[in-house]
């Protein structure tokens, strides 16, 4: 196996759960949780979980880096977050989930225009292309609904950016700090700029609601696995292999989506869904080859 093939596998491994995680969250939503209430537990059983075998910094050696860290901790927390689960308010969760899966995209854009270390040819264009048109027939999975709401939209649009932030963000940080401290300072300001939102939108849970092991158990893969184990391992993918070979696997988002919805919520999966796939797997696959 080559160096960096554990690094590719670790990333697919991530994309995956990240793709499960809708599915979760859609089961406590319903439950009544708010998206903001769902986050803030999330982000908060993250970074408090290793807190008693932490032995390393709890601060940045300096302000500069420190604010970098609150920069982390917005654009890849609490105002992405905000800014995906709002759009929701005003537009389709099929906009939503088009808009979002451009990430790939916009990050190889920015990362060319910062960086000259990381470079994408016109191959890998065509192909994540190919990758997006994937993502269309799944995301659309058989009914073709495009409603275009330019609030909703720009506000999808603007979660999209952030994770581009996120993504630049932390290529500026890597190989000064441990990806674990980078990973738990990302909780901790996302946390502390999402709770002010969270008690304004206010919530109707009780303590009997935590006495559902469903609940539990979905918080418990929302706060450990989705949240602490693989932004962890995202960091370390995205330290590795670069910003342009990381995101490509989030094309995978849609497709786990796909089969968990059809798995636990019973949806279909038509065959418009399943080209889709298809194409995603061809996509993500042929931009990867050199």
């Amino acid at each position: 196996m080559k160096p960096k093939s554990i690094y590719h596998i670790i990333a697919i491994f991530t994309a995956i759960v990240w793709g499960a995680t809708f599915v979760s969250s859609k089961v406590l939503l319903e439950a009544g949780f708010t998206p903001s209430l769902i986050m803030v537990i999330r982000f908060s059983m993250a970074y408090l979980c290793p807190l008693p075998f932490w032995r390393g910094k709890l601060f940045c050696d300096n302000v500069r880096d420190e604010l970098m860290m609150l920069l982390l901790g917005v654009s890849g927390g609490s105002l992405y977050f905000l800014l995906e689960n709002s759009a929701l308010l005003y537009t389709q969760a099929s906009n939503v989930a088009i808009i979002i899966a451009a990430t790939p995209l916009l990050t190889t854009l920015a990362v060319q225009f910062v960086s000259r270390q990381e470079q994408a040819s016109k191959r890998f264009y065509a192909y994540s292309l190919l990758a997006m048109a994937g993502v269309a027939l799944v995301v659309f999975n058989g009914e073709f609904i495009l409603k275009l709401n330019p609030l909703g939209d720009l506000l999808t649009l603007g979660a999209s950016i952030m994770w581009v932030i996120y993504s630049i963000a932390f290529l500026k940080m890597e190989g000064r700090y441990h990806p674990l401290m980078i990973t738990r300072k990302i909780f901790f300001y996302g946390v502390l700029t999402l709770a002010p939102y969270m008690f304004y939108e206010g919530w109707d849970i009780t303590w009997a609601a935590f006495a559902n092991p469903v609940v539990v158990g979905n918080l418990l893969f929302l706060g450990i696995v989705a949240s602490l184990i693989c932004y962890w391992s995202w960091n370390m993918v995205l330290e590795k292999l670069g910003a342009i070979k990381a995101t490509n696997y989030l094309y995978l988002n849609p497709i786990v989506a796909l089969i968990t919805s059809w798995i636990v919520l019973d949806e279909r999966i038509t065959a418009l869904a399943l080209l889709g796939t298809a194409l995603i797997l061809t996509g993500m696959y042929m931009a990867q080859k050199k």
